[in-house]
C-alpha cells in the first residue's frame, strides 16, 4: 500500500517536468575573485559588485565578464554554457514531456566554470 501511493506521488512528478528543471534549476553559482581583491565586476556591462563575489548566473547564457579596479588593466573572461549530456539521456529515458519541458526552460545547460581568479597587471 505504501508503494503504491509513493509510486503516485512520483510517477506525475518525474512524467510531466523534465529532469534538469526538477533536480537543478535554472542557475548555477559562479565564484569570482580577483588579485588583487576589490575589483569591480561587471557582467554584460552591469555592474555586479566586487571581487571576492559568488553570483547566480542562468545557465542556458553566454557571459562577459570584466574585472575592472583603478591602477590596474581590465581583465575580461568570456564565461560560456554547454548543454548536459546526463539530463539529455534521463529525458530520453523518462519521455517526451521533459525533454519539452528542458529544452523550453534551459535548464539541461550547464555554466562551463563554476569560479574564475582574475590576476590583474598594473598599468604602466
Amino acid at each position: 500500500m505504501k508503494k503504491t501511493i509513493l509510486l503516485l506521488i512520483i510517477a506525475p512528478i518525474l512524467t510531466f517536468t523534465g529532469c534538469a528543471t526538477l533536480f537543478s534549476g535554472s542557475t548555477d553559482e559562479v565564484h569570482l575573485s580577483s588579485e588583487p581583491s576589490g575589483a569591480r565586476v561587471f557582467i554584460n556591462g552591469h555592474e555586479r559588485g566586487t571581487t571576492p563575489i559568488t553570483l547566480a548566473l542562468r545557465k542556458n547564457k553566454d557571459y562577459n565578464i570584466e574585472f575592472v579596479k583603478e591602477g590596474y588593466r581590465k581583465k575580461t573572461w568570456y564565461l560560456s554554457h554547454s548543454i548536459g549530456a546526463g539530463w539529455i539521456i534521463l529525458d530520453v529515458l523518462l519521455g517526451l514531456v521533459g525533454i519539452i519541458v528542458d529544452a523550453a526552460t534551459g535548464n539541461w545547460y550547464g555554466l562551463d566554470e563554476d569560479s574564475y581568479r582574475a590576476i590583474l597587471e598594473p598599468e604602466k
